[in-house]
């Protein structure tokens, strides 16, 4: 080489090169002892490392150092960055991973040792087509995890449906999440996210990362090597519905591969949304989430710190507050404060006193029962629970 390039130089060009096949990247650093050493060969030490045939020996050559030392400094200029495998920032979950990518572009006002290894890292991931079922439990489980001892990290894909809403959901709920695109950092998609995109980068402790250079659209195997991302930096995956098919369930296969802890969200038999979570749960690779409390422990993050509420009011509003609209929260505390008055009433009586639908009066008592605020009998009866009051 004329020139001496840094050892980041070197990685971002070999990630260029070789992003797809992150495995061969690493074992020629491997033998090389360095990206800088692998570059800085002479013709005949290729010629004895790779052989006469190689794919890879020609492409490692000044002009891609070039072009990536370019690239660093545009992404500089923008408010862009580069992680390397080797640098502190890096997450370290992922770097265990065979297949983890030399090297991560990065997007945000905090900096990367500030974002990744602090806390637990969580996935949560699922179908574009995701439905009010879905919705409400994707909220559910964001928001629990923002009311538990350990609080996590969330991390998704910056997709419509589950990702985007498991994004949003933990920005409200004050909870950092890192969003993984299957573009250049210089892009984003999908392009209606373009607002939530700069929101998320300026926010304290949240970033958006992807292994692609810039310039890379969204081709469909993009996804793929994106979701090998979003598994690797987690401990634990949390798949909330997914067809037997889909982006979801690769994520939620390449977390049982790297040995990572995985929950899915049942669903019904007959619900397409959901034949991939019960596939999962047949297969026994997956923990069912059946409340907001269990699923916290399985994932290494504690139950929530059960303060004594001062009143049932309290309670429900620290627990609801983040993940409920004002209007919904309204609602909620009428029902349970009619539950505490009328011991034993039935969701019929509880309609018309509390001027609410069936429907909206069965979805607050099932939240409130799921979370151990009240109890129902066989009848439909509820009662606060004594440890509450």
């Amino acid at each position: 080489m004329e020139k001496d390039y840094s050892e980041k130089v070197c990685i971002c060009a070999l990630n260029r090169l070789l992003g797809f096949e992150p495995g061969i990247a690493h074992g020629l650093i491997g033998a090389a002892g360095s990206a800088r050493a692998l570059f800085g060969m002479t013709p005949d030490e290729k010629l004895a490392a790779f052989g006469p045939y190689s794919k890879v020996a020609p492409l490692l050559d000044e002009h891609e150092l070039r072009k990536s030392e370019e690239e660093l400094e545009r992404l500089g200029e923008a408010g862009c960055g580069f992680i390397t495998i080797t640098d502190p920032g890096y997450p370290a979950l992922l770097r265990e991973c065979e297949d983890a990518p030399l090297g991560l572009y990065y997007r945000g006002d905090s900096p990367p040792e500030k974002v990744f290894n602090l806390r637990p890292q969580i996935a949560v991931v699922g179908t574009r087509d995701i439905s009010l079922y879905g919705r409400e439990w994707c909220r559910k489980i964001v928001g629990a995890m923002a009311a538990a001892r350990n609080k996590p990290l969330i991390v998704s894909g910056f997709a419509m449906g589950t990702d985007i809403i498991a994004h949003l959901a933990a920005l409200e709920a004050g909870l950092p999440t890192v969003a993984v695109l299957p573009t250049g950092i210089d892009d984003v998609y999908p392009s209606r996210h373009r607002s939530i995109a700069g929101k998320l980068a300026a926010t304290e402790g949240c970033a958006i990362v992807t292994d692609y250079p810039p310039g890379t659209e969204p081709k469909a195997i993009n996804f793929i090597r994106r979701n090998r991302i979003i598994a690797g930096i987690c401990s634990g995956t949390v798949l909330v519905e997914s067809k037997a098919k889909g982006g979801g369930m690769i994520t939620a296969r390449l977390a049982a591969s790297y040995d990572r802890d995985l929950m899915v969200l049942p669903g019904r038999a007959d619900d397409p949304r959901s034949q991939g979570c019960n596939e999962l749960l047949r297969e026994k690779l997956a923990e069912p989430v059946t409340d907001t409390v269990h699923f916290l422990d399985v994932l290494g993050l504690g139950s929530p710190s059960r303060r004594r509420a001062s009143n049932l009011e309290d309670e429900i509003r620290a627990r609801y507050g983040p993940v409920l609209s004002p209007e919904e929260l309204g609602d909620l505390l009428a029902v349970a404060g009619i539950i505490r008055r009328r011991r034993g009433i039935t969701l019929d009586e509880l309609c018309p006193e509390a001027c609410l639908p069936y429907g909206k009066v069965a979805r607050y008592t099932g939240m409130l029962e799921s979370d151990g605020i009240i109890s129902t009998d066989l009848l439909q009866r509820c009662s606060i629970n004594v440890k509450i009051v």
